[in-house]
């Protein structure tokens, strides 16, 4: 038995809030956009004598306010003064007390990507010799928490409402002009104008917050809403309210005036919204391109018009894809969407699709850069997953162009004139006899006829408004009856509904995987930053080593990576052995993700191999001092020799592994 619409539109929108949900709720803080790629004092050195500043460097240059930068002391009080500046390019410091200390400090930092993303992390550093500290930085959540999932929810709901406005005006120009006066389609417009100027009323709100605190309780601090209406993202959303307002008159016009006209006027009306209608959705495409992604990087001046005609091209697809999902199922049957226009919108989406192809192609060389990085880093797979989506939904456009083809050059997708000719004559619906109620006229007259004059005449005003309204039901229920059965009596047409509506569910993941992707480091940056730590550390190391051939003291660093297999089971372990000699050491270990940044896992065990004289394993458990950083002191090596450290790194309760090198002590 063929379903009716209900069923089908509930399933698109369960499947519309499981995708959303399940996006939003397993992501984590949202993905920064700049990298740290350099410190000074570096991560986990320890230095003889207290800087006078903490400068750090990033991948792109960033946004900073008075608390950007922290330097924290082991209790965890501020020992940084003034605010932090621009020393060069894209590197930053802030100045430090004079007469620190010795112990172990923590760096934080909180600062906001060109590309309108804020990026968090900590690292410590050390002066004299490491100590404990009750710094916890595990909190640095920039983008993450209640703000940051709500903030992503607008982000889709924004992209949503560009769709469906852009691409469902350009099916009612291009495809099916007579579309223009068809109530489905003109809710169908306005509900995508609605949600794109709510969504972007709401991260204009919630972008003070998202982009510091993260408190639900900032949303609405006019102090913060007056910082972002200063910066580029701020902005950008701005212009698109502005761009809206003009979006409106669009609408008000071709769903208003332009039906109403001759086919000989339509065709200058059409020409005009054509144009005014392109202008305005490139407008508001422009305003995700001039803020995010494109605007920073490689060829921005490049990569900013291939992001707006990447945004259109799948507007203009998508979009329509849903106009045309509306037209087959809600269409009335005086006005059905023709197989011409089903035909036109085939080659409009062919040509969307070849755009998006290209313009995606760049994308993905701008922003990974080489083959690795599809599946070393988070961007690369989630664009393999986009692109496999894609190519699903190609698929199923490939089926619904077969039914196309079907329908004929000359059949409505809704039925042929003729079926309703054949159609027999409907005769009045009678209201059915109610039990105790004659049907016959006479017996109801004679009936009447025994009661009173005045009693009469109320419950016959009474009782034939009841019949009316009983009437008035039944007749629109034959009326839907009979327009579903003239819409579902084409087989042809029929098919198309289906491949199109699975269309539709796809294209809803696909909404959901983009949104994603916006707000995921690009593989190219992570990767580098994961290049430029690992330059870092083997450029310390060597000057440790030059250093302990000219004195009695150095320090040797052991980088190795390991995979547990299990979730978030990817990173680098570096061991610090100072001074790296028979007697008793300092060790270090830092444990790292792929792209630089500490992160802490359940345990961290470490033992020495000295297999030539069959000495070992000696195992030291070294004590957690903060995110990412574990230390022992006192650990002997009792003689000279190329010892085997090995480090056994446990990420969850059955996922570890155990990763060595060989390294001369002594």
């Amino acid at each position: 038995m063929r379903q009716t619409i209900a069923p089908r539109v509930r399933m698109i929108v369960l499947l519309f809030l499981a995708v959303t949900g399940a996006l939003l709720a397993g992501a984590g803080p949202a993905a920064a956009h700049a990298a740290l790629t350099g410190s000074d004092p570096a991560q986990g050195v320890v230095v003889d004598k207290a800087p006078t500043q903490v400068t750090l460097t990033f991948s792109e240059t960033v946004s900073l306010n008075d608390d950007s930068l922290r330097v924290l002391d082991p209790k965890g009080a501020r020992v940084d003064e003034g605010k932090p500046s621009n020393t060069s390019g894209t590197s930053y410091a802030v100045q430090l007390h004079s007469g620190l200390p010795d112990g172990t400090y923590t760096v934080t930092y909180q600062v906001v990507s060109a590309d309108s993303h804020p990026v968090a992390g900590a690292y410590t550093f050390s002066i004299g010799s490491a100590s404990k500290t009750s710094v916890s930085v595990s909190d640095q959540t920039a983008g993450g928490g209640v703000v940051g999932r709500l903030y992503g929810f607008g982000r889709y709901m924004s992209y949503a409402g560009f769709i469906v406005m852009v691409g469902g005006g350009a099916f009612v120009l291009a495809c099916w002009q007579r579309g223009s006066g068809v109530r489905a389609l003109q809710r169908l417009v306005v509900s995508g104008w609605l949600t794109m100027t709510a969504a972007t009323l709401f991260l204009l709100l919630l972008r003070g917050s998202y982009a510091s605190s993260g408190k639900v309780g900032d949303i609405f601090d006019l102090e913060l809403l007056g910082q972002v209406l200063q910066t580029k993202t701020g902005a950008a959303l701005v212009s698109r309210l502005l761009l809206l307002a003009a979006a409106a008159l669009f609408i008000a016009v071709l769903f208003g005036a332009y039906d109403k006209r001759e086919d000989e006027e339509k065709r200058d009306l059409t020409f005009g919204l054509a144009v005014g209608g392109t202008v305005v959705a490139a407008g508001l495409a422009a305003s995700w391109a001039m803020a995010e992604h494109a605007s920073t990087g490689l060829q921005p001046g490049i990569a900013m018009p291939v992001d707006i005609l990447h945004l259109l091209a799948v507007a203009t697809w998508l979009g329509g894809l849903a106009a045309l999902l509306v037209a087959l199922y809600r269409a009335p049957v005086d006005r059905p969407v023709e197989a011409g226009a089903v035909r036109r919108f085939s080659q409009v989406a062919f040509g969307s699709v070849i755009a998006l192809v290209a313009t995606g192609v760049y994308q993905s060389w701008r922003q990974l850069g080489s083959w690795s990085a599809f599946t070393e880093t988070r961007y690369g797979r989630l664009l393999l997953v986009k692109i496999c989506l894609v190519a699903v939904l190609v698929g199923i456009a490939w089926i619904s162009r077969r039914w196309t083809v079907r329908l004929g050059d000359t059949a409505v997708v809704a039925g042929e004139a003729g079926e309703e000719a054949e159609e027999p004559a409907k005769e009045p619906v009678t209201a059915p006899a109610r039990a105790g109620e004659s049907t016959d006229a006479g017996e109801s007259k004679s009936a009447g006829d025994s009661k009173g004059a005045g009693d009469s005449k109320a419950s016959g005003g009474a009782g034939d408004a009841r019949r009316a309204a009983q009437l008035a039901r039944q007749q629109a229920a034959v009326d839907t009856a009979r327009e579903k059965r003239l819409r579902d009596g084409d087989p042809h047409r029929f098919g198309l509904r289906r491949s199109v509506l699975a269309e539709a569910g796809v294209a809803v993941v696909l909404l959901a995987v983009t949104t994603m992707l916006t707000s995921t480091e690009p593989g190219r940056t992570e990767l580098e930053a994961a290049k430029a730590g690992s330059s870092s550390a083997s450029s310390s190391d060597s000057t440790d080593s030059s250093d302990s051939s000219d004195s009695t003291s150095g320090a040797l660093t052991l980088d190795m990576s390991f995979d547990t297999g299990g979730t978030d089971g990817k990173g680098v372990v570096s061991v610090d052995i100072d001074p790296a000699r028979t007697g008793a050491n300092e060790m270090h270990v830092y444990v790292t993700r792929p792209n630089g940044r500490g992160f802490d896992v359940p345990e961290v065990k470490v033992a020495f191999t000295l297999e030539a004289k069959n000495i070992g394993p000696l195992p030291v458990v070294p004590d957690h001092i903060t995110t990412g950083h574990w230390a022992a002191n006192g650990v002997q090596i009792p003689m000279a020799g190329e010892w085997k450290i090995a480090v056994t790194v446990r990420t969850s309760d059955i996922d570890q592994v155990t990763v060595s090198k060989n390294a001369q002590i002594g």
